[in-house]
């Protein structure tokens, strides 16, 4: 096979690293890519989010998949663009990417779908907002309509600050302005990517991410400082309940509206003490998570992935698991998340993955004008570590992170070591 995966960040690198794993091996090629790819794939300087770029790219190339893999150019449609022009594509089209481009509308979907999910009200002023969060009281939990890279969600105690971050993106959006407010939902929360081909859905294994920046979830959200699975601590039917109540019926839904959703569903979910509730809906694999998850995927992604780019998941196998555990914590650069310093020089990467159990992913990296390989983003690796248990795989993990040098970088330390100490409970 050949396939070109789109995109630039470690959640691409995993899956080009995942691909390269397998016997034989896919002829690999991304666009854009990063420098950590170029050892697996061929690398192609076009925009992720020129559709038209990356169909005729797709068909020079002659591939028999392409793969998109973060938001941006999903909603722009450039999965559209790519089956326009008969090549399979893993991501599904414009229109049902709105499930995460638009939190309203997968509101509308899950309403629909019967899918349970916070109580919520859409907000196009700022009076309506501060109305909604004197209806749902402390703490207040605001979230843009549109994408904003996983940073687009606020949960503060904090009514103003609530208020400001609801005023800042309803100003941003102009006369389009929404934001969703939210009731809290207590309870540890979980990711769980349901692959789908429009009709049949298939799910991966949970994993749990970390959004804050700092140790015990202090300081502003990030894209994600880290993740790992298992869970030991989710109950043991969840993922079936998740599949039954929440995924099937959302593109279920989604078929009956005639936009059929193919891709990855990301369930967001919180394991409230009213049961599972939605947290959010996303319409592709989640970043720090799927690095974590695909270190543990023995089936071939590439068979897989084509099932769901051309209907036919319900031919393949049960997706079979490794029992290691898998923690991954990312490395992010001085300033990060407000203010990212960018150009500074990455050492230790080699030395990194000469520790046994340990894989490094480029996320925000680019190569200087003398070659060296420098930060270019707020998140800059994904050290992924593997081991027999959480704690061995915690170990493996930091012991990687040890031997990066990066000037001014910041990691969190505590990355699955509540779910190591067992004091992760469900209410």
């Amino acid at each position: 096979m050949k396939i070109l995966v789109v995109g630039t960040g470690a959640r691409e690198h995993a899956i080009v690293h995942a691909l390269a794993s397998e016997e034989p091996a896919p002829e690999l090629h991304a666009a854009p890519g990063n420098p950590g790819m170029a050892a697996q794939a061929t690398l192609h300087p076009v925009d992720a989010e020129d559709g038209r770029a990356v169909a005729a790219l797709a068909r020079r190339l002659g591939v028999d998949l392409v793969v998109v893999g973060p938001e941006a150019p999903l909603v722009a449609g450039v999965a559209d663009a790519v089956r326009e022009a008969g090549v399979p594509c893993f991501g599904p089209s414009a229109e049902a990417a709105r499930l995460e481009g638009s939190k309203a509308f997968a509101k509308d979907v899950m309403a629909a779908a019967t899918v349970p999910t916070a109580m919520a009200h859409v907000c196009t002023t700022v009076d309506q907002v501060a109305d909604a969060l004197d209806a749902f009281g402390p703490p207040y939990v605001v979230k843009d309509d549109g994408l904003a890279a996983g940073k687009g969600v606020v949960v503060t105690p904090d009514r103003e600050a609530a208020l400001e971050h609801a005023r800042g993106a309803l100003e941003s959006r102009g006369d389009d302005g929404r934001v969703v407010v939210e009731e809290y939902l207590d309870g540890p929360e979980v990711s769980l990517f349901c692959l789908s081909d429009g009709a049949t859905v298939v799910p991966m294994v949970p994993a749990q991410d970390f959004k804050r920046v700092g140790d015990d979830d202090a300081g502003p959200n990030t894209g994600g400082m880290g993740a790992y699975t298992p869970l030991d601590w989710a109950p043991s039917g969840l993922v079936t309940e998740v599949v039954d109540r929440i995924a099937q019926p959302t593109v279920d839904e989604m078929a009956r509206r005639g936009t059929p959703f193919s891709g990855v569903l990301y369930v967001g979910l919180a394991l409230t003490s009213r049961g599972t509730r939605v947290v959010e809906f996303n319409a592709r694999f989640g970043d720090p998570e799927i690095q974590a998850v695909l270190a543990r995927l023995r089936t071939p992604l590439s068979g897989v992935l084509l099932a769901a780019a051309t209907g036919r998941l319900d031919g393949i196998e049960p997706l079979h698991w490794s029992d290691e555990s898998v923690v991954n914590v990312v490395v992010a650069s001085q300033g990060y998340p407000e203010s990212p310093r960018k150009g500074d020089a990455i050492a230790g990467i080699a030395d990194a993955e000469a520790t046994d159990g340990v894989h490094v992913l480029h996320a925000g990296t680019a190569a200087g004008d003398d070659g060296t390989l420098v930060s270019a983003g707020g998140r800059v690796l994904s050290v992924v570590g593997r081991g027999a248990d959480l704690a061995a795989a915690r170990a493996a993990s930091y012991a990687g992170v040890a031997k990066i040098a990066l000037a001014g970088s910041h990691h969190r330390s505590d990355i699955a070591l509540k779910a190591e100490r067992g004091e992760v409970t469900v209410p």
